[in-house]
């Protein structure tokens, strides 16, 4: 298939109805088997005026948006073709108010898009991690600079603990396979950041850490643990956390200066995107381009299905939090 290798290529590619429907076609259903997305069965007719389909045997018909995190959106696929691309290959991502205005569609429009797009960046875990080399763990704390704020919400904080008042995301980063997985936990207590790796990483891999003390019992659960305190050093030969605070310096920059202000909400959507791009990035082993994340993001937007009554927290099926996003972002 002719993919473009540039964004203003992709631009004019996709400018064509025609071959963006192709496309959009090829990477849902590779070698043309398609299959409705209801019922799963290949007997259909193409209605080619329409570019749509109708399945004999649920009696319904059917289009490439169906069954992909695109579903009943009105919005066209050339669209939603350079929304998919900018997002995956933008390294501090995209604002729904600057891609609103390179689309021209409505802000909460385009917010609404980035966090269906974001959903199809999410993938399996494939298995525990650390089977292969060392395994980097570490935490890191988002939310508000008591120095930047107005001074009557300083005065509202003041005095409590700062980390009280963040959110706090936890990573591991195999270092040999270069992969990344980080969520959002609710606290930083002992039994749950040892869950967490019990849970990702193999028993009897090597484990670095800090000096935080809720990771001492890691040698007490057949992990090979050596930590690094940071009150004195940073590197001690082969044991850092140097890579995994890489990643958080990555999507820090992304929250703070793309993003400016982000919902606790919404906060491990923007930690999916992040891992996403840092998953795929070119490497000296694996070269991957444009055109190859934009490739691998469209096989993804298949079988993820995300309502806005969920995302704002207002589905029966949402967790409901007076947090829950509007399509406007708020701070934290």
């Amino acid at each position: 298939m002719d993919t473009p290798r540039t964004l203003q290529a992709a631009i004019v590619h996709f400018s064509d109805p025609q071959r963006c429907f192709e496309t959009a076609v090829e990477y849902r259903w590779p070698g043309g088997n398609v299959t409705c997305p209801r019922c799963g069965q290949s007997k259909h007719s193409f209605v080619k005026t329409r570019r749509l389909w109708f399945c004999y045997v649920c009696k319904k018909q059917f289009t490439v948006k169906v069954g992909t995190v695109m579903e009943d959106s009105p919005l066209g696929l050339d669209k939603w073709m350079i929304a998919i691309w900018m997002l995956a290959n933008c390294k501090n991502g995209i604002s729904s108010y600057e891609l609103a205005k390179v689309l021209g569609i409505r802000q909460n429009s385009a917010w609404f898009m980035l966090h269906r797009i974001r959903e199809a960046m999410t993938s399996e875990d494939g298995g525990k991690m650390g089977n292969s080399g060392p395994v980097e763990v570490d935490e890191t704390h988002i939310g508000p600079k008591p120095q930047k704020m107005h001074r009557s919400r300083r005065l509202k904080v003041h005095g409590a603990d700062r980390k009280e008042t963040t959110a706090i995301v936890m990573g591991m980063l195999d270092r040999d396979a270069r992969q990344i997985r980080a969520k959002v936990i609710p606290n930083i207590k002992r039994e749950t950041l040892q869950n967490a790796i019990l849970d990702q990483i193999e028993k009897g891999s090597t484990v670095y850490t800090d000096g935080y003390p809720a990771y001492d019992r890691l040698a007490a659960q057949q992990f090979i643990h050596e930590t690094v305190n940071h009150v004195g050093e940073y590197v001690r030969g082969q044991i850092h956390t140097q890579g995994i605070e890489n990643f958080w310096s990555l999507l820090k920059r992304g929250l703070r200066g793309t993003y400016v202000a982000v919902e606790p909400f919404h906060l491990d959507r923007y930690v999916t995107e992040q891992v996403f791009r840092y998953n795929n990035r070119a490497t000296r082993d694996n070269p991957l381009n444009d055109a190859d994340r934009f490739a691998f993001l469209m096989s993804q937007v298949a079988g993820k299905r995300l309502t806005y009554a969920t995302l704002t927290g207002k589905g029966a099926d949402a967790y409901h939090s007076p947090e829950a996003g509007t399509g406007q972002e708020e701070p934290f």
